[in-house]
Order: C-alpha cells, then structure tokens, then sequence
C-alpha cells in the first residue's frame, strides 16, 4: 500500500524510540484541511482501533484507517534533512494536485 524510504524508516524508529509512553506503530491519517484541500498528519499511535489496517514495512507498525487507505494507496514517504529544514516528503501518486510545502494535495 506505501512506501516508507530507508530514511523515512530511521527516522520512524528514532521517534519510537525515544518516545516516553509505549507505541503500538505509526498512524497515517489524510484528514481535511490544508491549502490544497487534503492534508497528511502523522503521528505515534499508543493503541490501534479495531477498524484499522496494520501494515507492517521495515520492522515498522504502520496504522492507516479505512478513509485513508484508498487515497494513500501507492504512496512513497521519506525524511528530508536539509538547510531549508527536515521532515516528511509524500509521493502520492492519487494526488491530482498538490500545495507547495507538499504536505496537502487533492485526490
């Protein structure tokens, strides 16, 4: 379903393990909202919901809920670290258009 570089895979490790309560993975949401109408949020997640889909991608949890799945189908993440700054880059190939700071898109 997704993708996650080996940087992006670091970088999801290094945040769990310095997490100070446990973490059952890595939540993917796509929610409403940013400058081009959908925005990815991630998150550690302490538990997952009944309804959710358990990827499991480089020894990595990942939690993605029914909403999500489909517009994130195919999906490639990575952590960039530059001067401009660090964070997640998303590669979605459902995205029509997407907002310049790459994290909105519409489907």
């Amino acid at each position: 379903m997704i993708t996650l570089t080996p940087n992006a895979s670091k970088a999801v490790s290094r945040f769990i393990s310095t997490a100070a309560d446990p973490v059952a993975g890595l939540r993917i949401v796509v929610s409403g909202g940013g400058c081009a109408g959908l925005q990815y949020n991630m998150k550690l997640e302490a538990e997952k919901q009944d309804d959710d889909i358990a990827l499991e991608i480089d020894g990595l949890t990942v939690l993605v809920d029914p909403y999500t799945a489909p517009l994130i189908e195919g999906t490639t993440i990575d952590f960039v670290d530059s001067l401009s700054g660090s964070g997640f880059k998303f590669s979605n190939p459902k995205a029509a258009k997407s907002c310049e700071c790459g994290q909105s898109f519409t489907a």
